[in-house]
């Protein structure tokens, strides 16, 4: 005889008390897991709600990339004041002029490691 053995035929109940248990799994969590890929189809959208809103990341130290990017985490400047602008000692905007603690350099290099801009 074979490796396997044959298992006894189940009734109908049986196989419906094993779907009601793992989908009891799958209900009663908080939360969704995927181990492969999500692929989105052209011409379908993604709704949020409107009172709370919604957060992509929920940590700072979470990684994130778009168009083709590699991910990385939340970027940071010097300061993490408003974004106000502060003008050098001679009151012309220049690279060394910043809003918020960032420079213009620093909102290039945050655009580009997102993937952004190029």
């Amino acid at each position: 005889m074979g490796r396997f053995r044959r298992q006894p035929d189940m009734t109908p109940e049986e196989i419906r008390q094993i779907i009601r248990e793992e989908l009891s799994h799958l209900i009663r969590s908080d939360r969704f897991i995927f181990e492969k890929l999500i692929q989105i189809l052209d011409g379908r959208n993604i709704q949020l709600g409107l009172t709370t809103g919604t957060k992509i990341g929920t940590a700072t130290t979470q990684k994130l990339g778009f168009l083709g990017k590699t991910p990385v985490i939340r970027q940071t400047a010097s300061s993490q004041t408003p974004a106000t602008f502060a003008a050098n000692t001679s009151g012309i905007v220049d690279d060394s002029a910043t809003w918020g603690g960032y420079t213009v350099g620093d909102i290039v290099a945050i655009l580009q490691a997102f993937g952004f801009i190029a």
